[in-house]
């Protein structure tokens, strides 16, 4: 299968796309299927990563964007951007896991940093990474983002974002200049 970078394209996401969306974001996190890949959230979080209303509402929210990542009219990737001020969010990232480690991800971020730039003249992009990913992390700084030592809580309860499996979850913010 040819999964060469330059071979992608890139469109919002619409309403259409959810249920596609939602099924790409949670192979890529959760359950036996996520294993195939390297960000499996599995061991640490079971249930679920999104839902199709949480899909729903960031497709249709003010200066919110859903990158849906196309090769050859299927849907590969995504990645949510957001217009906060100066800077940008990054979020709901997922590579099809079949297709990790093939270099999609780091052209899929630096093509979301460039429209973020282009389309809102940001200066910095910004994201929350689970605190215990430290292979995840490690990957995002060889991209250019640093850690804050910022931290949110994990939302313990709320089973919209999964089901913990150990207790000491938290959010940690990254932050890149964009130049």
């Amino acid at each position: 299968m040819d999964t060469a970078p330059s071979r992608l394209t890139y469109r919002d996401a619409t309403a259409a796309d959810v249920d596609a969306l939602v099924a790409l974001v949670e192979s890529a996190y959760r359950g036996e299927s996520s294993r195939a890949g390297w960000t499996t959230e599995a061991d640490i979080l079971q249930g679920q990563r999104t839902d199709p209303q949480g899909v729903l509402d960031v497709v249709k929210a003010p200066d919110s964007r859903l990158l849906t990542v196309e090769r050859e009219g299927v849907v590969v990737a995504c990645c949510q951007l957001e217009h906060r001020g100066t800077h940008a969010y990054f979020g709901m990232f997922a590579v099809s896991p079949a297709l990790q480690g093939e270099g999609l991800g780091k052209a899929i971020i630096a093509e979301a940093e460039r429209q973020a730039r282009k389309t809102w003249g940001v200066t910095e992009m910004h994201m929350t990474v689970i605190s215990v990913r430290e292979d995840l992390i490690a990957w995002y700084e060889r991209r250019g983002y640093r850690r804050t030592g910022r931290t949110t809580p994990f939302p313990y309860g709320d089973e919209r974002f999964g089901i913990p499996q150990r207790d000491d979850l938290r959010f940690e913010l990254l932050v890149k200049p964009l130049a």
